[in-house]
């Protein structure tokens, strides 16, 4: 069969098109290529701060703790700071007179411990004023990154197009590359070669040809970037920038990096938001103010900062600033278990009244508040029963925990949306990713912004990247842990006050005037079935928040039916409990468990027990099922995971009920602890004072009878004899 081409157009075309493959692959995996240059410039970034750092500190700080090192022979041999002794070996040290190859050794592990304690708090300040050798390193490699992030997708689908086809091309053409050989190939086989050469001349007469060489000129022309362009790319394309490094880098910008995640237009505006807190009885860090005005200023918005970093807080200090404008009725909608723990955080936070809409006296509740203003408080079940005139509307309607609302056909869902047509502001808040379910993100987001979640829907697939964030931006605010870790403190600890039901109050009060003070402090663990159980209930939702948030958590409890309760609550989440019965080695092996178990895995520990001797750094989640008589048994037990090898920030509840021996436990601690701080020196006898004794005790337990008979109408029985503690 004749053909017209010859063994070396053959071979050319073939050469060809594997140029453009090797091409495309190669483009294709730049994105991960160029994500380390990006990552390797923000290291060398980093060593230059610190050494810089390591060079003001003087040898002389060796002897702090008193080893006795002979500076001066370092001095003399020419190591006089830390950034001296830090790039060489402990050889070089060594060599010095007078300084031992031990010493050299105490020297060089100093020295390399103080680099990554200063390591660590770096942060990087990008700004086009402050331009050095390494800044520009560094946005040139973000600037490349950026740019040739979408050449990399565009490769991705060109050779999901046209790979199999051109290789198969290539495959039957092969024959074809032989002069000689030629001869004897089957007519099948020539038939193929000649229809392969064909189809792949072709696609070098096509688009195809057309799209990978404007790909493969573009993608060299940008990894050409200069420094003088890619600073002006910075200047474009700031926050873009901010974002790639964050993703990239997590928890290098810092907290000064405030417009983290919004357009610069928007991020400009947000600032200019005016803020009055007149009344706010706490100072807010730098990143919750800047909540705070971002829900002022877009009105309606869903606010989805991770768990521990005060959203509760910047929604109290939204309705300050807007009671100071002149608005008078705010409503907060939240699941029961926490309904209680609002109304003492805008009590304790704020001036503002709090008016608690739920149980039996809801409606005159809720006729008090429509006609005094304030902060109502109800729940999502509690809205079905709202009756109000229609002309009626209110300043702002706070949504907690609303993913619970996701489903639109439920009823809490229906009956919010209801509300959400009277409020002039809504503000929804969640700790959920909600990133990891955009469906969810959308169906909210359409209740607050129904335009706005029309226009993202088709961008949906591509919801981690940037432009999706941005596209978000002006209704949807969240910020990690890692973006505002320097202003945040390394342990944040929330009392959960959780309102009993009247199961639990009602085997609460017998235990009290029975004088079984046992069960009295188990109160709402002593339930026959946690589901009823206000702090299981509670304890459950931080599991699960633990959970999404890539975190593992213990509970301590002092009472070992407690424990066995929860373990059989929680099931597959829980290891084995650790109390006194187990022995040192046994613990040890579940811990280890623990150490190699998923997110949302649970520990149980008698915090007689747990709370002493063990380290569990893989937990950063501490529950605390009822108040101690000691804090200093709470304060060792937090201290199991709050330690040195510990990476993230810990989060400590303390699950309290009100109108219990648990509030009166808590405020009489916290009146000993203010005595002690203000008068007491602190020596171990001192700090004694700070516990509940058999005689404190007794008085808490006199007044509670006292109050539980008035409640009931009985007469004061005679006072009670403590005659046993836990």
């Amino acid at each position: 069969m004749a053909r017209d081409f010859s063994a070396k157009d053959a071979k050319k075309i073939i050469r060809t098109h594997e140029t453009y493959i090797a091409s495309l692959k190669e483009a294709k995996g730049l994105s991960i290529a160029l994500r380390d240059e990006v990552k390797k410039a923000a290291d060398a970034y980093t060593d230059n701060e610190v050494l810089a750092i390591l060079n003001t500190v003087s040898v002389e700080e060796l002897n702090r703790d008193r080893r006795g090192i002979r500076v001066k022979a370092l001095t003399e041999n020419g190591f006089e700071t830390f950034g001296d002794l830090r790039s060489v070996s402990v050889y070089d040290i060594a060599d010095v007179n007078g300084i031992s190859e031990d010493t050299a050794y105490t020297i060089k592990r100093k020295v390399d411990e103080f680099s990554e304690k200063i390591r660590r708090e770096i942060k990087i300040r990008l700004s086009i004023d402050s331009r050095n050798e390494f800044t520009t390193k560094l946005v040139t490699a973000i600037s490349i990154f950026k740019n040739c992030l979408p050449y990399s997708k565009t490769s991705k689908t060109l050779l999901d197009d046209y790979y199999s086809k051109i290789t198969l091309s290539i495959e039957n053409l092969l024959p074809a590359t032989k002069t000689l050989g030629w001869l004897f190939v089957s007519k099948k086989r020539k038939e193929a070669a000649i229809n392969a050469y064909v189809s792949l001349e072709q696609l070098l007469r096509e688009s195809y040809n057309t799209e990978v060489t404007s790909l493969l000129n573009d993608v060299n022309k940008i990894l050409s970037t200069d420094a003088v362009d890619a600073w002006e790319d910075f200047d474009k394309n700031t926050v873009t920038f901010f974002n790639i490094l964050e993703d990239i880098c997590p928890g290098l910008l810092g907290t000064d990096d405030v417009v983290y995640g919004l357009p610069e237009d928007l991020a400009l505006d947000i600032k200019q938001q005016p803020l009055n807190l007149d009344g706010l009885k706490c100072s807010l860090r730098r990143y919750q103010e800047w909540g705070v005005k971002y829900i002022l200023h877009q009105k309606k918005v869903l606010l989805g900062d991770e768990m521990g970093l005060g959203k509760t807080i910047q929604a109290i200090a939204a309705m300050v600033s807007l009671k100071n404008g002149g608005a008078t009725h705010f409503l907060v909608i939240c699941p029961a278990s926490v309904l209680s723990n609002w109304r003492r955080e805008i009590t304790k936070h704020s001036e503002l009244n709090a008016i608690k809409i739920h149980g039996d006296d809801r409606d005159s509740a809720l006729k008090t508040w429509i006609k005094e203003g304030g902060v109502g408080i109800t729940t999502y079940e509690t809205t079905a029963f709202f009756k109000m005139d229609e002309t009626f509307k209110f300043d702002l309607l706070v949504v907690d925990e609303a993913h619970y609302i996701k489903n639109p056909e439920a009823k809490r869902t229906v009956n919010t949306k209801r509300l959400c047509k009277r409020a002039e502001g809504i503000l929804f808040m969640t700790g959920t990713a909600l990133e990891n379910d955009v469906d969810e993100m959308i169906s909210l987001i359409s209740i607050l912004q129904p335009d706005l979640a029309n226009q993202i829907k088709g961008f949906a697939f591509m919801s981690s990247a940037p432009q999706f964030r941005l596209k978000i931006a002006p209704v949807y605010y969240r910020r990690k842990r890692d973006d505002v870790l320097t202003e945040l403190p390394e342990l944040i600890q929330s009392e959960e006050w959780c309102e009993m039901n009247s199961e639990e109050e009602e085997l609460y009060e017998n235990a009290v005037l029975q004088k079984k003070y046992v069960e009295a402090r188990r109160v709402s663990w002593n339930v026959k079935d946690l589901k009823n159980s206000s702090k299981a209930n509670r304890l459950l939702e931080i599991v699960e928040d633990a959970e999404k948030d890539n975190r593992k958590v213990i509970v301590f409890s002092f009472f070992l039916d407690t424990i066995r309760k929860i373990y059989m609550l929680l099931g597959d989440k829980c290891l084995n409990p650790i109390n006194g019965s187990v022995p040192p080695q046994r613990r040890q092996e579940i811990l280890d468990e623990f150490d190699a178990a998923p997110a949302g895995s649970v520990l149980l520990a008698q915090i007689q027990s747990g709370g002493t001797g063990l380290n569990i750094q893989s937990a950063s989640v501490v529950v605390i099922c009822e108040p101690q008589f000691k804090p200093s048994t709470e304060n060792q037990a937090i201290s199991r995971a709050y330690r040195m090898g510990q990476s993230r920030n810990v989060l400590v509840f303390r699950l309290l009920c009100e109108d219990s021996v648990d509030e009166k436990i808590t405020d009489t601690l916290e009146q000993k602890q203010a005595v002690f701080d203000a008068f007491a020196d602190k020596s171990v006898s001192a700090e004694q004072s700070l516990e509940i004794d058999e005689n404190s005790f007794g008085d808490i337990m006199e007044k509670e009878i006292a109050r539980i008979n008035e409640k009931r109408g009985l007469s004061q029985p005679d006072s009670p004899q403590i005659s046993q503690q836990s």
